[in-house]
Order: structure tokens, then C-alpha cells, then sequence
């Protein structure tokens, strides 16, 4: 492929409209290029570990996002104010949002990003499927922009039950019920229009077939200006609860993911972002209907942003996706084709929450020591370190454990050895439930994983006598230890403590978590 100049000046200094991991992220591969780096920050992020490592940091708002990370008109003012050339959203907060993109286009700032017209197609899901199905893509059975009840019934007859209500603007599970009988669609309908009211100002709703025994499979796209579109292959992000990603694979386990399907879906996908003009970093995300001769997908959206799972296509691809998305805002083709990408191995990734993994309800509160794991094919992705806080006005994801293997058994086996590596005190978190999930049979074999995965197996998420019986007797070590431990420094293992004299409590592979 010819190598066209740029049609925009090489960038030089780019600032990251996020706040932890993605922003340190970034900035690595700004770093990488001799890009230099602007962090923003809220009151309450002063020392995070992103504003620390920025080149340039500026303070943008108190700490509720709405007034801070959310607020285009700061972030527009902080680029001016820094000189910054360029602006990469990251994920959530401003990244899925048109307005942001017009706002960098009016200021003459580059946005590191889709068009904007390209975003509103796709984050407004009823426009999506019309435009997918106008593409040829398969959609889920069902009807648009339904109105009112009466418009569901129909719709319902024609599609049948059981059926899924969905928020025309939203995602996330925000506005969405699953309706299983006649007598429960009207009750069901009106509290999905109230909650697509309330969490994103607009109440429309439309209703699809609810598939609810399937994987969540994704294809991971990269565009640029040139009219080039590169799939760069599937991620089975299956394993989910309250509608968000737990764990996430690539290639997928499934026994119907073979690689004629693969090629389909990913042929697929790049039509999907074509459709639209898209540019740069995309996720196509289908639902994966596994049935006893073979495998349905149907588009079910599309994520117009770097995505929080992009790590294990990192590492089965040994692409940059963040360099990529860089040289495409600069003006650059991408260089490479679909025929280009060789995958190697297999990937996993598990999101480290602050929360209670039994009500999954998140968990602020100081960080009193941390250390991340190390070895051959583990990768850390980390928002927080030994001193961090972890907030209350966030989402709590706190880091991003992945790991390669020639195989996914290497994988999961190196998984699991990183997570007994994983020291967090101070705030709980789900590392248990990750080692609970990678020790069930199931999920072993990679049979039985749906979206309903958890609820399928609620035995993951309750720890197990033995371990509840550990972790009391690690409690009482660690309340004498910790202040200490942050006096003293931390090495290899703990010291002995008053309530654990001669330090026999640290043998245990449970302490760390």
C-alpha cells in the first residue's frame, strides 16, 4: 500500500480528555512517538497516577463528572490554554459524543476519534439498524422507534416473545426489559421510557427478538481517511453482569468460530464501518447464537471509540491500536490491510473492579499497598497505585489484568497465576470472583458461556468456607500490618505481625486478595 503525506501537521502535543488507565494508556504511546502529553484532572484527581506522569496537567472542575470530565467548554479551554494540537477522548465520559467532536473541529483541534456524523449514526441504536440493514448487515429481528404500547403489541406479534425493549439512544442496560408474556408488555414498555428518559434525555424506545442464550462477539475495525477499513479479528466478551464486560477473550472459545466465520464477520464488520465513513478505532458487536448445526450473529451496535478490551487484540495482533488511531488522526493511512493481520495465541482480560463481588456495588476508599503481577505474557493496565484513592464519583474499574499464551490453556493458566500475584489493600475488589470464573468448568472449556454466564453460575460468586475462613484470619494480620507495611516499604512478603508472630500467615495464597 502507497504511503500518502499527512494532511494534517504531524501531531506534537496531545491531551487525553480521561482520567485513569486509558489516560495513562495514551500517554504511552504519545511517549513512544515524541508526542508530548496534557493530562486533565478534576479537584478530587490532583494526584492521580495520570496527572502525575502527564507532561502538562490542568485542573478542570470539582469532582462530579458533570462539572469536570464532562464539561466540553473546560477541556476546549485547557487544549487552547496548552497548546495541545489534538485530543483523545478515551472510553465513556465525551468519547461517543458528536457534540465533543464538532467542539475540537470548531476550535481547530484535531480529534483523535470517528467524524461526527459517523458517531451520531451509531450511538442512536434505531438509526444503526437502519443503516446496517440498508448495508446488508443481519440485524436481530424487531421494530423501530415503536411509540406506544399498542405499536409493541404489534410489533410483539409479528416478532413473537420473548422480547427485548431497548433505549433508541442509550446502552449500558439502561432502558432495556426483557418481556416474556403478553401481560407483562405494558408495564415493562412504560418503565423502559421512563428510564431511557431519565439517564439519557430521551425516551424513544424500539423492540427486537430477545435472544437470550447467546455470546457477546465482537470484531475490533480500524479505518482511516483513505477509505481503508481493516478488521483485525473477533473478541468474545461473554462474561458480563449487569450488562457490562467481566472478562474478555480473543480469539473465541466457541466450537463454531471457525476461522470461514470469522473471515464473514469481520468482511461484515468493515461493511458496517464503510456505511457510515467511519475513521479510525471501532468496535462491531454482535450477538453469537450458538444452535446444535452451527452459529447466527446479529449486529447488535457499534462502539465508536477505542474500547476498555482493546489489550487482547494488542496482544494476539502485536498492533498498536492507540499508535494506529495517532497516525490516522494525523492523516495517515493505516498501511496495512485485513490480509496483514496475523494472529498469534490467545488473550484474556480481567477487569479489576473496587466493588463487593457478591452485590457488585462499588467500593471506594484508600489504597494502602499495591503490587501488580510480572512475568512472561502478563500485561498491567493499572488507574492506581500504593497511596491511591479510588472514588466515589467514578466507575470503579481500578486496572486491567491481561495475559498471552501460545494457547488458551497458557492463557488462563498465566491468568491465573497473575492474579494470586495481585496485592490491592484497602479497598475490596473482585479478584476473587476472576479466579472463581477461571476455575469453573464451563468456563474451562469454553462450553455454556452466554451473557447470562454469572447467573447461570451463581456458585462464582460466593466464595467457597475455606476461602471466607483464610480471609478472616488474613483480615486480622493485615489491620496490624498495613500501617506498618506503609512505614517500612514492601518487598517480597510481609513481616511478621503482633497477631501473626512468626509471619506464617503470609504462606497463604489468599492474602493477597
Amino acid at each position: 500500500m502507497v504511503k500518502l503525506p499527512p494532511t494534517v501537521p504531524p501531531l506534537r502535543r496531545v491531551l487525553v480528555a480521561n482520567r485513569g488507565e486509558i489516560a495513562r494508556r495514551v500517554f504511552r504511546s504519545c511517549r513512544e512517538r515524541g508526542i508530548e502529553t496534557v493530562a486533565v484532572h478534576s479537584d478530587v484527581d490532583a494526584t492521580a497516577l495520570h496527572v502525575l506522569e502527564a507532561d502538562i496537567a490542568v485542573p478542570i472542575g470539582p469532582a462530579p463528572a458533570l462539572e469536570s470530565y464532562l464539561k466540553i467548554e473546560s477541556i476546549i479551554a485547557a487544549a487552547k490554554q496548552t497548546g495541545a494540537d489534538a485530543i483523545h477522548p478515551g472510553y465513556g465520559f465525551l468519547s461517543e459524543r458528536a457534540a465533543f467532536a464538532r467542539a475540537c473541529e470548531a476550535a481547530g483541534i484535531v480529534f483523535i476519534g470517528p467524524p461526527a456524523g459517523a458517531m451520531e449514526v451509531m450511538g442512536d441504536k434505531v438509526r444503526a439498524r437502519q443503516a446496517m440493514a440498508a448495508a446488508g448487515v443481519p440485524i436481530v429481528p424487531g421494530a423501530d422507534d415503536v411509540r406506544d404500547v399498542e405499536a409493541a403489541r404489534a410489533a410483539a406479534a409479528r416478532i413473537g416473545y420473548p422480547l427485548m425493549i431497548k433505549a433508541s439512544a442509550g446502552g449500558g442496560g439502561k432502558g432495556m426489559r426483557v418481556v416474556e408474556r403478553p401481560a407483562d408488555l405494558a408495564a415493562a414498555f412504560a418503565s423502559a421510557q421512563r428510564e431511557a428518559e431519565a439517564s439519557f434525555a430521551d425516551g424513544r424506545v424500539f423492540v427486537e427478538r430477545a435472544i437470550l442464550k447467546a455470546r457477546h462477539v465482537e470484531i475490533q475495525v480500524m479505518a482511516d481517511a483513505h477509505g481503508n477499513v481493516v478488521s483485525l479479528g473477533e473478541r468474545d466478551c461473554s462474561v458480563q453482569r449487569r450488562h457490562q464486560k467481566v472478562i474478555e477473550e480473543a480469539p473465541s472459545p466457541s466450537r463454531w468460530m471457525t476461522e470461514a466465520l470469522r473471515q464473514a464477520m469481520g468482511e461484515v464488520a468493515v461493511r458496517a464501518a464503510a456505511a457510515v465513513g467511519y475513521q479510525s478505532a471501532g468496535t462491531v458487536e454482535f450477538l453469537f447464537e450458538e444452535q446444535d448445526e452451527g452459529a447466527n450473529f446479529y449486529f447488535l451496535e457499534m462502539n465508536t471509540r477505542l474500547q476498555v478490551e482493546h489489550p487482547v487484540t494488542e496482544l494476539v495482533t502485536g498492533r498498536d491500536l492507540v499508535g494506529d488511531q495517532l497516525r490516522v488522526a494525523a492523516g495517515e493511512p493505516l498501511g496495512y490491510g485485513s490480509g496483514d493481520v496475523v494472529r498469534r495465541g490467545h488473550a484474556l482480560e480481567c477487569r479489576i473492579y473496587a466493588e463487593d463481588p457478591r452485590t457488585f456495588l462499588p467500593r471506594a476508599g484508600h489504597v494502602h499497598l499495591v503490587r501488580w503481577p510480572e512475568g512472561a505474557g502478563v500485561r498491567i493496565d493499572a488507574a492506581v497505585g500504593t497511596g491511591s484513592e479510588v472514588s466515589s464519583y467514578y466507575d470503579p474499574m481500578i486496572a486491567k489484568l491481561s495475559t498471552w499464551g501460545a494457547d488458551r490453556a497458557q492463557a488462563i493458566a498465566r491468568m491465573r497465576r497473575a492474579l494470586r500475584e495481585t496485592v490491592i489493600l484497602g479497598v475490596e475488589t473482585n479478584v476473587g470472583l476472576h479466579l472463581r470464573i477461571l476455575e469453573e468448568p464451563d468456563f474451562v472449556g469454553g462450553v455454556d458461556v452466554t451473557t447470562h454466564y454469572i447467573g447461570d453460575h451463581p456458585h462464582v460468586i460466593e466464595p467457597t468456607p475455606a476461602m471466607i475462613e483464610d480471609d478472616t484470619t488474613i483480615a486480622a494480620a493485615v489491620a496490624t500490618w498495613s500501617d506498618r507495611a506503609l512505614a517500612d516499604g514492601f518487598g517480597g512478603s510481609a513481616p511478621s505481625t503482633p497477631s501473626d508472630p512468626d509471619g506464617s500467615w503470609r504462606t497463604s495464597a489468599r492474602w493477597r486478595h
